[in-house]
């Protein structure tokens, strides 16, 4: 089953990324970043391999492979929200951020690097 996640407007994705560089987000912009830049990894990395989950907002499955269908999945990615948009917009490395802790990766494609930045 297909995601129901979208892109966002352009200007409301600029508008909560300027929020963000300020330091003045607040949990609707991070709603909206991690949902925008989920559905861009969605269309950047097509499949079903991996669950990329960003709570409470939002998760996904992404990257070509074998496809998970019920209980907890062979490869998850987790992080929160601020990270992520950190990650998809370019301020925040994919490989500092997993080697600080601020990303659990476990399983098979988990590197998620080839697809980051989103932005």
């Amino acid at each position: 089953m297909p995601s129901r996640l979208r892109p966002a407007d352009p200007a409301e994705v600029d508008a909560a990324l300027a929020r963000v560089a300020a330091d003045e987000p607040d949990r609707t912009d991070l709603r909206l970043l991690t949902k925008h830049f989920l559905a861009l990894l969605e269309e950047r990395a097509p499949g079903r391999s991996v669950e990329v989950r960003v709570p409470p907002y939002a998760a996904v499955q992404v990257v070509a492979g074998v496809r998970h269908t019920r209980g907890t999945p062979p490869a998850v990615v987790e992080t929160d929200a601020g990270t992520w948009v950190g990650l998809a917009s370019g301020a925040i490395d994919w490989s500092e951020a997993l080697a600080d802790g601020r990303v659990t990766a476990s399983g098979e494609r988990t590197d998620l690097a080839p697809y980051l930045p989103l932005a």
